[in-house]
């Protein structure tokens, strides 16, 4: 079976590969179907691109530039993965041939090393460090790709559906924080079409799973709860990783949500509202998630003994002692979004309207420009006014700001504020991390 992530089979002429792809590139965005030839991950790329992206030839936005830059470099986990992606890839990207590249999960490009001549030509493209490589930004490639699809993969050159990118060949591979299982962002390796071949993908695979390990040896021990995006919990004992059902999953956040401990009559009215339910229910729910998390589920009242580290719980963390936007970077979305649990629901809507209210409050636009680029944040029209006033005149993205404000506004028939919410709770048009 060929593997689908790689960008060619083993034999194939990449001249002739290159010339295929080409021209069903440019019959795709002249408005025909795909052609059967492209790879069904590229031809789905191509239309995700295509749907977010006014046309297929463009400078890919930079909105991150000098202190604003190093300091989020600074504060991004993989600042220390960093010296291990130079040992891994730095002898790739100072051959003169080749780039290491390092972005955040949004995209953002945190740093981009290599010979200052291939840098040179890559910065045509605005392939530099604070650009947008996400594809709702810079439309089929490696880094965007893979934190699409959580999936390492290479793109190669007429793969990209920008044709200013086209020259290029690349390989990415997402990195996630080991003990949350968070994604973080990605590692790619960028120049000519010979990182078509297996290896390049492997190299950057593997390079991602050493930088994991790094971070996991550095991480204090304990129990981590990761319950933001994602319709099911993971919990992380000791190293130990968990995903919970749906039920287990609302179960777990409300007992952390509330550390003194819950009643049978509270934790059921929590979980199932006005509907009647028998406590035998409960209890076996209960029975059921004891055989799973041990010990650390106490009763009388229902409670977690001992410490859990809750997602939720570092956002607000970061509110509380000021940092907004270490609370944005904390925020992977909102509490178990398909949830119906009342209890789970107002802790939702408790925790994105605070977010929400700080960052509108605050008047920071790279905070305002978090929010806006978001799943959860992309239709409010209230934030994109705001950040439009909060950005400079000589601001290099201020007017793709601007265009993306007039068309909510146009849409919304000049009401402003957040988008509509959807039915159940949820807050995000976005499907949830499973």
């Amino acid at each position: 079976m060929v593997n689908p992530w790689l960008a060619m089979a083993s034999g194939d002429d990449p001249a002739e590969r290159s010339r295929t792809v080409r021209g069903a590139h440019a019959a795709f965005v002249a408005g025909s179907p795909v052609d059967p030839r492209v790879r069904t991950v590229i031809a789905d790329s191509w239309r995700r691109s295509a749907a977010a992206l006014p046309a297929p030839e463009f400078l890919v936005p930079v909105d991150m530039t000098d202190g604003e830059l190093e300091e989020h470099r600074r504060a991004h986990p993989l600042a220390a993965a960093m010296p291990l992606f130079r040992e891994l890839l730095g002898s790739i990207a100072d051959d003169g041939a080749h780039l290491l590249a390092v972005c955040d999960a949004a995209g953002r490009m945190l740093w981009v090393e290599g010979h200052p001549g291939v840098r040179g030509r890559a910065e045509h493209m605005n392939f530099v460090a604070g650009s947008r490589w996400d594809e709702r930004h810079a439309g089929t490639n490696a880094p965007g790709t893979a934190l699409a699809l959580d999936h390492p993969v290479q793109i190669f050159a007429t793969e990209h559906y920008n044709r200013l990118a086209q020259p290029w060949t690349c390989a990415a591979a997402p990195v996630h924080d080991p003990r949350t299982g968070r994604l973080l962002g990605a590692v790619d390796i960028t120049g000519g079409d010979h990182l078509a071949a297996p290896h390049s993908l492997a190299l950057v695979r593997a390079t991602a799973r050493a930088a994991e390990s790094l971070l996991a040896a550095s991480a204090a021990p304990g129990h981590v709860l990761s319950a933001l995006g994602r319709d099911e919990a993971l919990l992380v004992a000791d190293g130990r990783r968990l995903r919970l059902g749906r039920r287990h999953s609302e179960i777990m956040v409300l007992l952390a949500g509330h550390p003194d401990g819950l009643t049978g009559e509270q934790l059921a009215a929590a979980l199932y509202g006005e509907r009647t339910v028998p406590p035998v229910t409960l209890r076996a729910e209960l029975s059921r998630l004891r055989r799973l998390v041990g010990p650390r589920l106490a009763s009388r009242p229902y409670r977690l003994d001992g410490p859990v580290e809750t997602d939720a719980a570092r956002v607000e963390r970061e509110l509380d002692a000021g940092d907004l936007r270490g609370a944005l970077r904390a925020y992977d979305g909102p509490l178990l979004p398909l949830s119906e649990s009342p209890g789970v629901c107002r802790m939702r809507r408790i925790l994105e309207a605070r977010l929400r209210r700080a960052v509108l409050a605050g008047g920071d636009a790279g905070a305002l420009q978090l929010w806006a680029d978001s799943p959860w944040g992309e239709d409010d029209l209230e934030v994109w006014e705001r950040l439009l006033a909060a950005l400079p005149e000589s601001a290099p993205h201020r007017q793709s700001v601007a265009a993306e404000a007039r068309r909510l506004r146009a849409a919304y028939g000049g009401r402003s504020g957040p988008a509509p919410r959807p039915a159940g709770g949820a807050t995000s048009s976005q499907p949830a991390r499973r």
